[in-house]
This record gives C-alpha cells, structure tokens and sequence, in this order.
C-alpha cells in the first residue's frame, strides 16, 4: 500500500512539473463542486455545510476583558485544597466577562455550571493551568439510567461534563409554513410575515408524523431498521435569519437540508437563546490514572459540555485521561485547538481508553485543529444532529461513530486517520436506523491503510471523496458517490473552508 501511494505522490509531482503551478488535474477535483465552487448546486446531493461553526463563521473568537480571578474568592490552586466554591462563587459574581484562572493545580469536586450569557472561564495556558477531578461526576452527582438495551449504566456515559454550560433554546410559534418546498430552496410560503423582520433569527420546525416519513426522508428513503425510534418522536429544527418577507413569502439566508411537507407540521419559531457568547479556554483538565473498564462502565470523568447553548465555544484545551471529552449538544458553537490523550492509564479490550472523545449533537457545530492520542470507543460522535463540521485534525486511528437516528448531512473534511483501520465503527443500538442518514459527507481522509465504501452504514446518498483507497471511482448521481481522489491532491482539501469563503464571498 506505502509503494503505491508513493507512486501516486511522484506523479502528482510530475503534473506539477510539466503543467506548471495552476494544473486542472481530472484526479484533484470533484464534480460535485469543482475547484472553487463553480460545480455545486444546492439541489444536488453535496451540501452547504459553510454555517458550521461560532456566528456561522462570519465573526471570529475574541478575547473577552477579564472581569474575575477565581483567587480572588479563595481559590488556592495548590492541588490539594478543594477549589470548587470559588469557581461558583466567580462565576455568580459576573454578569460577563472572563474569569482568569492563574496558574496551579485546582481540585475540583463539584459540578460547575455556567447558566448565563458572556461568562468565559480561561486559564493561563494548558501547560500552566490543570483543573483536577479525582472523583467522577456520578460519585458527586448520582445520576443512573440504562442502555437501550435495558443494561443499567450511568447516564454520565455518554452525557454531562464537570464544566457544563447549559441554557435552552426558545421556541414560541411565529407562523406556519403553507406549502412543500424542496431541499435547496431559501424561499416558502407562510402563513403570515407580520412578525418576521430582515436579519432576525428564526428556526424553521419540522416534526414526524406516526408514518416515520420525515425519518425515512433523513435516510433519502433507506432508513433501515427502526422500530425502536417511536412515531412522531423525531424533529429537525433549522436555525437561520430572515432576508425577507412579505405578501405571504419569506426568504431565509441559507439553503434548506432537507424536503419540507405539510405533513410535518412545518413552522417558523422563535430563536432566542438563553445562553451565549460562554466559553472555556487554556486549561488543562487532568482525570486520574486508572484501568478503562470498558464500554458502559464509565461514571464521568468527562471534561466539558455544552447543553442547549448558542455561540459557545471551547479552545486551547487539554483533556487527559477522560471517560468522555466533550459533549456539544447547541447550535453554532466551535471546539479549536484540543487534545485528548493519557498519561499512563491502562487500556481496556482493543487499545481503548474511554468511550465518547467529541461528541457533536445539535447543528452547525464546529471541531478543528484536534488531535485525539487515544482510542476511544467513540472517537467523533453524531446523532439526531445535522449541519456538523470536523476538520483539520488527527488521530491514532480515529473512527467516525455515526450513532444511529438519523445524523444527517454532516461533513468529516481534511483529517488524518492515522492507522485507519476502524473509520466506520460504529455504536447505538439495534433498530435505531441505519448509522449514517442522507448526505453526511467526508472529504479528503487520509489514512495508512486503504478504505473502501461502508455498504450499508448509510444510505447510498452519502458522499466520499479523496478517502485514501486503493479502489476505483463509483460515481452515480442517483447511487453511490466514490470518488477517488488521493486525498493530498484534492482540492479543496478542506470543503467547509472551501464553502465559507465562496458564500462570505458572495454576500
């Protein structure tokens, strides 16, 4: 496999030299989108997954004016003292603004929650400040439940962290939707407009109806088995602005997913979050050495979440020795810059260490610039989520765990798999549907070893292009869409980089 990637590599090489700095190679660019876009058709099967990420990629992070310091309220960060009081009490003592954690070792032994808008927690560096949890969130917390299967966990497994951001998402009804409308689209018919205004945040609401058909559509009608997802239990909710609307037509900022129908109940709701602009930056969080004791034993070691929160994010992070990393359940939230790895504790069955490295749920998420050192159960987690984004990172040998009902259009773009030999495994119980749903996309993989088509671990509308494989192109417009690029000489080698800059562009 080396000898002949090598020789993919020096004809590559080659082209350059003969065709010069700017050559159209067939083997360096997709027909779904071209070399800068010129391809694309938001009808087609590749979505715009250029909205992922804090404000939708149109502002960048900033640095957040220090309003605390959390030994101001006794913090003692000598390792041994129990810290957590003063983070709360921090916490409680800004409206907004970041709270500076100096350098030192915090004992942390309770959960600290973060319920309100502009409150940042930042350290001095991850190689300065270590957050210490010798105890799991379940011994603090108790909080048991039970796999789909019946088997009696903590729901810690695959939830909740010690620093957890939590807020909700309104939601009261501003009209209905009055007819279909096809995925690609950005103008409907509503009912009334009368409380829409230009640049106002809405979210269009769809809900299922006891045939399962909006399930069925997030699988392009293939949705496998999933008797064990109850009728009209699944929704799909698409945050986004009004451009216009008048005279019974409204005009959203960005292409629809997925179909409308009027048997989903279709409406446009509020948007108005109760947590925003909070994050989490420059720290270490240390959990203890122990033996990973496998798949539903974990009883929280997990370092941060994000619940019900908008424009949120987490950077310049380190996370050792975790059950869980992170858990991104909230709209347009962004994880840069983040390491997951162990510092000596035993693996369990196959090289594991924990179960969920990050876990991307809600939409329009952003993970990039990661590096997981570990094996997790699951390393990179969707599901019931759509419009996510992981990019720019590396693993030892990092899978893609689509975790059943329905994740739809998500996008896994220049990542490095390092060994490759287990991308598509995956978790989530029987009869759940199929792991991936219409659309989820990946692009530019690269791995050691070769990779192939996954078969039935998704509808045949998902995408791959520039997987490292050592099989030929399927490409089918209404099929399977293999697209063998080698995945150094795809370009774009990042699509939502690709994708934000055209529409930034374009504005």
């Amino acid at each position: 496999m080396d000898s002949m990637k090598n020789l993919r590599k020096l004809l590559v090489f080659i082209c350059v030299l003969v065709l010069g700095s700017n050559p159209v190679w067939s083997q360096s660019v997709s027909r779904l989108w071209g070399r800068s876009g010129e391809k694309w058709n938001p009808h087609g099967r590749l979505p715009d997954f250029s909205h992922a990420g804090y404000h939708s990629g149109e502002k960048a992070i900033g640095t957040v004016k220090q309003a605390a310091d959390v030994k101001e309220f006794g913090a003692k960060g000598d390792g041994r003292t129990d810290d957590s009081d003063a983070f709360i009490k921090a916490i409680a003592s800004v409206k907004s603004g970041a709270i500076y954690i100096p350098p030192g070792r915090y004992k942390i032994m309770k959960i600290i929650e973060i319920r309100k808008s502009g409150v940042v927690l930042r350290g001095a560096g991850a190689t300065k400040t270590f957050l210490v949890f010798p105890t799991p969130l379940n011994d603090i917390k108790p909080n048991m439940g039970s796999t789909t299967s019946g088997r009696p966990t903590s729901n810690y497994s695959w939830s909740g962290g010690f620093v957890w951001f939590k807020g909700d998402i309104g939601s009261g009804n501003l009209t209905a939707i009055t007819a279909p409308a096809k995925r690609g689209q950005r103008a409907f018919k509503v009912a009334s407009t009368e409380k829409l205004k230009p640049g106002q945040r809405i979210q269009i609401y769809l809900r299922d109806d006891k045939k399962k058909s909006l399930l069925s559509h997030l699988y392009s009608g293939d949705p496998g088995d999933t008797g064990k997802i109850r009728a009209s239990s699944h929704k799909v909710s698409l945050p986004c602005r009004v451009v216009s609307g008048a005279k019974g037509r409204l005009t959203i900022d960005r292409h629809l997913p997925l179909d409308v129908q009027l048997a989903w109940n279709p409406q446009v709701k509020q948007f108005a979050p109760t947590v925003t602009e909070c994050g989490i930056e420059d720290v270490c969080f240390l959990f203890p050495k122990r033996q990973y004791k496998g798949h539903f034993t974990e009883l929280g070691y997990n370092a941060i979440a994000f619940s019900g929160v908008v424009n949120c994010w987490a950077r310049n992070i380190r996370i050792v020795n975790a059950d869980s990393g992170i858990f991104v359940h909230g709209r347009f939230c962004t994880v840069r810059r983040i390491s997951l790895e162990t510092d000596g504790a035993q693996t369990g069955r196959g090289g594991v260490f924990g179960h969920h490295g990050v876990t991307l749920g809600g939409s329009d998420n952003l993970l990039t610039q990661f590096d997981i050192r570990m094996r997790f159960i699951h390393d990179i987690t969707v599901s019931r989520s759509w419009g996510n984004v992981a990019s720019n990172g590396r693993g030892v040998d990092l899978c893609f765990d689509h975790h059943k009902r329905a994740p739809f259009a998500n996008l896994f773009t220049n990542l490095d798999l390092g060994a490759g030999t287990r991308m598509w495994r995956c978790g989530g119980g029987r009869s759940l549907g199929r792991n991936c749903g219409a659309f989820g996309t990946f692009w530019g993989i690269r791995a050691k070893k070769s990779q192939a088509h996954p078969g039935g671990f998704g509808p045949a509308s998902i995408n791959l292009v520039g997987v490292e494989t050592s099989r030929p192109s399927k490409t089918d417009p209404n099929g399977i869409w293999f697209e063998a690029i080698e995945p150094e000489s795809l370009i774009p080698r990042n699509l939502h980089e690709a994708q934000l800059k055209r529409r930034l562009r374009e504005r």
